[in-house]
């Protein structure tokens, strides 16, 4: 095995290394040199685009249509997406390996899936009058750089608002770059361009001159963390200066005669130039290195290093990290590199493993947590295996070390080493992976369709698998050839049962792909009802949708389908729809009660439902008081459609009643004018506000008011046709008079022979309106209805105790009157005279 330091470099006072990635990544005949090329961050896709502007050579007619192929770091073809929109002047990546390309009129397409999915949007601004020439990307937005030098930037992918910075220089642009917001000054996307000798900064808002005379420069690029430029001059020299232009860093001389076709950044402490096949690597100070190669040379810059792409190679180059130099540079005395070379020792089972275990045991907790460390950033699966190997020694020797880093980096490589595999081809270097975090990660498989390698990664990991399950059952349906019942089997199969799955995604797909009858069939395996109930309205299965809402109990998801279907369907569809479901026919009764009647009216008469269509028409004629004839012509229509029914003959009687009732009381609106003395304070709960007295009025009320306003012959014939109950009459006569104050009146009707309601309603009434004279004179009627008990303390409420005592001595009631003669000590004469009448009873 060669040594670790094998491909090192020393670049000034630091040590670069090119880890070699993958061999024969591209067939030789795929001629990289013509084609633009743009790999997504965290070792992402690469997606190639061949250049226009390029001379080709002729492959045939199907090699000459223009697409973009997307491609691992390895070289397996992911994606090939047909192109035919127009001449491409952006290709990019964001953060979360969308594609994004822009071409010449501004429109915009976001690939989201790796698999030909997209959301389209347009710049506007001018884009598609002035053309675009070129766009910048950084994680979560781009910049495009309009013909007339305009540029428009859009900050997010997922609610694109594309907005125009402010207007720069009109002189031709050299170059350009941009500071994502996150790592300018102003929290807000800077775009730096080369205009002549100077680098102009455009911000929203500004455009500042940064104040530079050493221009033109060919190229300028912006580090990782925004805090360094790198600008490339005519004369072929590479100068590092400050974000802020304030401070120039270092600076190098390529000595070339020709610009470099691409500059990038690898990592942020170097800068790489790349021609057709060489490459400079430049360190801080002015140190550089070369590389040459066979084949052209493509840079795809990322986070914490460089790739180098060519037909035949895939490379990776970075500063070595300070925990690798630690233990792999010669002449390290650190105690990670003594701890690894003890563990040499020990497998050769020298005594001088223990010698040198011994001469670090003051800082071997620090040598283990190094070799830990140095082991995430191997890609050499060997020697992850030794340094992991001298950790675990290292470890095993103290006597207290705490193991859990050690096994999450054991997790963490037997992940890494998995998805570095050519077949997947996602070359993440230890720092790529922290950054990406593993849900991502498993986003990445399962675009990339590795379900297989996702379900085992989440298992080992402990992360949820449901997203993985319905990604892949989703990709069946569309891709299947089998007949759908064998598809729904063998879906149900492998997901039923399974914790978060959503069968609604796998039916939508399903659906989306044509297979109707498919995605019904999966539904019927979603668990919730909210999920189902809307895939099956768009689906057009209402039906379907109706009984799942009404299954579920929740009515505000069978309102939404009512609602739904209510402005779809035709009414006598409707009608029918629900009539078999009484749910969902009672929902619609409640809702239309109060919002519209008309169409409750018509459920009524469709379902045939007499009584209750009738029921309406009297609720209407009752709130349509105010208008006489409105409210008769709806009891006639009520008392129409009982017509036909003997069921409902007293309905139809009670609403005929009715009618004749407001005839009559629009009678008496004519006949009979208002009179606010005898009507004041007596209005009825259902008469009308208006001038109206007698409109509103139920039978017995307008009996109680023609009496009370002196109609007494008038409520008689009334009573008398309506017919009225005797009982009920007297009772309305009797309140009526008491009301009126009528006394002479009440006290002609105590001479009647009898009263269908006794007399005992006589008195009580009168007390109450305060005439306790005129009641006594009902006390004798009562006779033997009341108990003696009972006229005794009728006596006595009308202030009369003597008579009470008399009524007594009537009775032969002893203990009764000198009960009555003890209440009234506090009176003098009448305890004498009651005292008396004790006597008197006493000697009989």
């Amino acid at each position: 095995m060669s040594k670790p330091t094998a491909d090192w470099d020393r670049v000034g006072d630091r040590f670069y290394r090119k880890v070699k990635l993958y061999d024969e990544v591209f067939d030789q005949e795929l001629e990289l040199e013509n084609y633009l090329i743009a790999g997504a961050p965290y070792s992402g896709a690469v997606a190639l685009y061949r250049d226009e502007d390029r001379i080709h050579t002729y492959r045939g007619a199907q090699a000459a249509k223009a697409g973009i192929d997307i491609y691992s770091c390895a070289g397996k073809l992911i994606k090939h997406i047909n192109w035919d929109k127009g001449s491409i002047k952006g290709l990019g990546w964001s953060e979360d390996e969308k594609l994004l390309i822009v071409t010449n009129d501004g429109t915009v397409r976001c690939y989201y899936d790796l698999q030909g999915d997209f959301i389209p949007f347009t710049l506007g601004h001018g884009a598609e009058e002035h053309g675009v020439l070129s766009c910048r990307f950084w994680s979560t937005g781009f910049v495009a750089l309009l013909g007339n030098n305009n540029l428009i930037s859009v900050i997010n992918y997922h609610e694109p608002r594309p907005r125009l910075l402010s207007v720069p220089p009109e002189q031709t642009v050299e170059s350009w770059t941009l500071i994502p917001p996150a790592d300018s000054l102003s929290r807000s996307v800077e775009v730096l361009l080369a205009i002549g000798q100077t680098i102009f900064v455009v911000e929203a808002a500004d455009v500042q001159d940064t104040g530079l005379d050493k221009g033109p420069f060919r190229h300028i690029r912006v580090s990782p963390n925004g805090k360094f430029v790198a600008l490339y001059t005519e004369d072929g020299k590479v100068w590092v200066v400050t974000s802020d232009f304030q401070d120039r860093l270092s600076e190098y001389d390529s000595r070339a005669k020709t610009v470099p076709k691409d500059m990038q950044w690898c990592g942020n402490n170097a800068v790489v130039l790349a021609w057709e096949d060489e490459v400079h690597l430049v360190g801080p100070n002015g140190a550089a290195s070369k590389y040459y190669y066979d084949n052209w040379v493509h840079l795809l810059p990322d986070y914490d290093g460089l790739r180098i792409l060519t037909n035949t190679i895939c490379e990776f180059i970075q500063k070595v990290p300070d925990v690798t130099e630690s233990v792999f540079r010669l002449g390290s005395t650190h105690p990670s590199s003594v701890l690894l070379d003890a563990v040499d020792q020990l497998a050769l089972k020298s005594a001088k493993a223990d010698e040198d275990i011994q001469l670090i045991r003051a800082s071997l907790d620090e040598a283990v947590d190094t070799c830990v460390k140095a082991a995430g950033h191997e890609f050499s699966i060997h020697w992850q295996k030794q340094l992991l190997r001298a950790a675990s020694f290292g470890k095993s020797v103290l006597d207290l070390y705490n193991s859990d880093e050690f096994v999450d980096m054991c997790e963490t490589l037997r992940v890494l080493n998995a998805v570095r595999f050519f077949e997947v081809g996602m070359p993440l270097s230890y720092e790529q992976f922290i950054r990406l975090t593993p849900e991502k990660l498993i986003t990445r498989l399962i675009n990339r369709h590795e379900y297989l390698l996702a379900l085992r990664i989440s298992d080992y990991l402990r992360l949820p698998t449901d997203r993985i399950h319905v990604a892949w059952a989703s990709q069946k349906v569309r891709v299947s050839s089998d007949n759908e019942d064998a598809i729904c089997r063998l879906i149900v199969k492998k997901l039923q049962g399974k914790r978060g799955i959503s069968f609604e995604e796998v039916a939508r797909a399903a659906y989306d792909e044509g297979r109707a009858r498919l995605a019904t069939e999966l539904l019927d395996y979603e668990p919730r009802a909210g999920k189902q109930v809307p895939l099956l309205l768009s689906m057009k299965e209402d039906g379907i949708a109706l009984d799942k809402a009404i299954e579920s109990g929740d009515t505000d998801l069978i309102y939404h389908v009512l609602l739904h279907m209510r402005k779809k369907l035709p009414q006598a569809s409707f009608f029918r729809a629900i009539n078999s479901r009484p749910i969902a026919s009672s929902l619609v009764e409640a809702s239309a009660i109060d919002k519209d009647t008309e169409l409750l009216k018509d459920l009524y008469y469709q379902d045939d439902r007499r009584l209750d269509g009738s029921n309406l028409l009297v609720s209407e004629a009752i709130l349509a008081s105010s208008n006489t004839q409105s409210q008769a012509d709806k009891l006639k229509l009520a008392s129409k459609l009982l017509a036909d029914s003997k069921e409902y003959t007293t309905h139809r009687t009670a609403i005929d009643e009715q009618i004749k009732l407001l005839k009559y009381q629009e009678t008496l609106e004519r006949e009979l004018p208002p009179n606010p003395v005898a009507t004041s304070g007596v209005t009825s709960p259902g008469a009308t506000t208006d001038s109206s007295i007698w409109k509103g009025l139920s039978i017995n009320e307008t009996c109680f008011r023609l009496i009370r306003t002196g109609n007494s012959k008038r409520a008689s014939k009334l009573s008398s046709d309506f017919r009225i109950p005797e009982k009920t009459f007297w009772w309305l006569r009797l309140r009526a008079l008491v009301a009126k104050r009528d006394w002479a009146e009440i006290e002609e009707l105590g001479k009647t022979r009898r009263s269908p309601i006794g007399w005992e309603p006589f008195f009580n009434a009168l007390l109450a309106a305060g005439n306790p004279r005129l009641a006594s004179t009902f006390i004798a009627k009562c006779g033997n209805v009341v108990h003696l008990q009972e006229r005794m303390e009728m006596w006595v409420k009308c202030g009369m105790p003597v008579k009470a005592g008399e009524e007594a001595m009537k009775g032969k009631n002893l203990r009764a009157l000198e009960e009555l003669r003890d209440n009234m000590v506090g009176n003098s004469e009448v305890y004498r005279e009651l005292e008396g009448m004790v006597g008197v009873m006493g000697r009989r």
